[in-house]
């Protein structure tokens, strides 16, 4: 009777709520989860993002922050499924649970595919330990005969359970090496708005491994994230633009993402200060320029009164990186240094000299004496010590 009173006793949930202490159990673990997801991509304050430290004056961190884990739904609270599940991330020990999950993986049902696949891809969202638990029972190679399936829900699950999986560092090699980056680029051809823009983040953190940045590049992933870069939403642009950051560190997906046509958005991006995605747009930029065939296309789509119109009107890390792409461009061209100067670059440039930190004058100085002086060999040579 004691035990029946105990658990039929009313008690305050929050907000107000009156439940029983069987709803408590149930209340405690959903906002567990919900604070958990909630915090999940927050960037510490000694975050490391491409070997630069977030405490960097000109940190790439706050521009390229880690791609979003995963932005679905709070768990459903209405099925024993949904009571499962909270209940399993907020125990220290969901073992069993993970190793049934990852057996039905396997099930000749689609439906208990796709329940498996979901518990799996929540439970890696929400608890960093689970994600090594998941990788240990087995259910990498599963999940990636996911993504090839012509279901898109079962395939979305599957890529966003990689990509959940993959952010564990541990994960990430045995992840590459199951064969998941071609079933992954295929995802970012076929698969829904979601499902692309997870596989472009699952494809960032496997692009970290850096050998795997030549076999992305090579499965045919950059005229597909060039395309999202394009087309997409703004978090698929935004996905895109970190992972492009990522793989174009390689010359060879450098001359693939040109090939593809990616100056043509990074230019209209860098145009529309309301989009959020200058900065992206210009680290991606900087990039490129160090290729002869990157500078052409700059100039072909009309980049440079867009890199001068950023030095009148951007931000001051938006100026810093504006200034840093015209000095590629300048260094070693007369024709561009005279098209620069035309584009009324100068005086901008003067002010930024005389307003800026320490980092910013001394590109701004080098511009300046390259485009007053566009003949001095000794110059141009000064400019190479000028860091991007």
């Amino acid at each position: 009777m004691s035990n029946k009173r105990t658990k039929d006793k009313k008690v305050v949930l929050g907000s107000g709520r009156i439940g029983t202490c069987d709803d408590v159990e149930l209340w405690n673990a959903k906002r567990w989860c919900r604070r958990i997801s909630s915090t999940e991509t927050e960037i510490p304050a000694n975050y490391i993002y491409m070997g630069q430290s977030s405490g960097d004056h000109n940190d790439y961190s706050s521009t390229f922050s880690d791609c979003n884990s995963d932005r679905s739904g709070e768990f459903p609270t209405t099925s024993s499924q949904g009571r499962r599940l909270l209940l399993a991330c907020a125990a220290d020990n969901c073992d069993d649970l993970i190793r049934q999950l990852v057996s039905d993986l396997n099930s000749c049902s689609i439906d208990e595919q796709k329940q498996a696949a979901m518990e799996i891809r929540l439970l890696a969202k929400n608890k960093p330990e689970n994600r090594l638990k998941i990788a240990g029972a087995g259910a990498i190679k599963p999940l990636i005969s996911l993504i090839s399936s012509s279901d898109a829900q079962l395939q979305e699950n599957g890529v966003t359970a990689i990509l959940n999986l993959s952010l564990c560092d541990e994960n990430k090699e045995l992840i590459a090496s199951s064969g998941a980056i071609k079933p992954l680029v295929r995802a970012l051809k076929t698969g829904t708005s979601t499902a692309k823009e997870n596989a472009a983040c699952a494809l960032l953190r496997l692009s970290q491994i850096e050998e795997n940045k030549i076999v992305i590049g090579m499965a045919g992933a950059i005229p597909l994230l060039v395309n999202l870069l394009g087309y997409g939403s703004f978090r698929g642009k935004k996905d895109a633009s970190t992972t492009l950051y990522s793989l174009c560190s390689v010359k060879e997906n450098k001359i693939r993402a040109i090939q593809a046509g990616i100056m043509k958005p990074l230019v209209e991006l860098m145009a529309d200060f309301g989009s959020n995605m200058v900065d992206k747009a210009a680290y991606v930029l900087s990039q490129l320029v160090s290729l002869p065939e990157g500078k052409t296309s700059l100039v072909e789509e009309d980049g440079i009164p867009v890199l001068v119109e950023i030095l009148e009107d951007g931000s001051q890390r938006q100026k810093e990186i504006a200034v840093a792409i015209l000095l590629q461009i300048c260094e070693d061209s007369l024709a561009y240094r005279n098209m620069v100067a035309r584009e009324g670059a100068i005086p901008p440039l003067v002010a930024l000299s005389q307003s800026s930190a320490n980092r910013s004058k001394q590109k701004a100085e080098a511009l300046i004496d390259l485009l007053r002086q566009p003949r001095s060999g000794n110059v141009a040579a000064r400019t190479s010590d000028v860091s991007v």
